[in-house]
């Protein structure tokens, strides 16, 4: 179904790559056009969300469009993947992350990288955090599990730009866009010192997502 490890990691670092672009020009660019925040959400949710969509259409035959470590990190648990092959996609969409954030900053005439001073420790976004990546392994496997992966691209897209909305964190649900997401001092920024905690809300929204879709979406 998938191309070879070149085709699949060159996929997965422009795919993230084009998230990232996609997540904080958005919100550059909502920054620069209106000061209503509710409205600067919507717009870089509405961005977001499309764009992961396409993405997803554009890469998924190739790499399976994981553009996120904890999606890799499921696959690796239902023994899809190799060690070496996981290792591979999330270094891939690490550096494709960071890569485009400084490309967002760039192009809006920033500082290629203006690390992030928007800080996000608190209890009530990590479990934000904890149910947004739950959530969106949800969706993933219910949809792929159900047999309906034609349909993955616009759920997860669909799911991505509500979660903006219903969690306080904004779903970030992604340890690469978490990381990436520090290079800039901006809307969709998150200060170094945050990402640990979220890196970790995360790991724990997809493992707990993998054990109840086992029961609900059996193999």
């Amino acid at each position: 179904m998938f191309g070879d490890l070149k085709q699949r990691l060159t996929a997965e670092f422009v795919g993230t790559f084009f998230l990232l672009l996609a997540v904080v020009g958005s919100g550059i660019m909502a920054e620069n056009l209106s000061t209503d925040v509710g409205l600067q959400l919507l717009a870089n949710s509405f961005a977001t969300g499309g764009a992961l969509t396409c993405l997803i259409l554009t890469f998924g035959r190739v790499s399976g469009a994981h553009f996120n470590p904890v999606v890799t990190l499921w696959a690796r648990l239902e023994g899809g993947f190799t060690n070496r092959t996981a290792f591979c996609y999330v270094v891939a969409q690490l550096a494709g992350g960071i890569l485009g954030v400084i490309a967002a900053n760039v192009i809006f005439d920033l500082d290629a990288i203006h690390w992030s001073t928007k800080d996000r420790s608190d209890p009530a976004l990590w479990l934000s955090e904890i149910l947004a990546t739950f959530g969106l392994l949800m969706v993933i496997i219910g949809v792929v599990r159900s047999r309906k992966d034609h349909w993955v691209a616009i759920s997860v897209g669909a799911y991505i730009s509500g979660a903006y909305f219903f969690t306080s964190s904004t779903s970030f649900a992604n340890p690469a866009v978490t990381v990436a997401r520090t290079f800039s001092d901006t809307f969709a920024g998150i200060a170094p010192s945050s990402a640990p905690m979220f890196i970790v809300c995360q790991l724990i929204g997809c493992v707990l997502a993998v054990g109840v879709m086992r029961i609900t979406h059996p193999k």
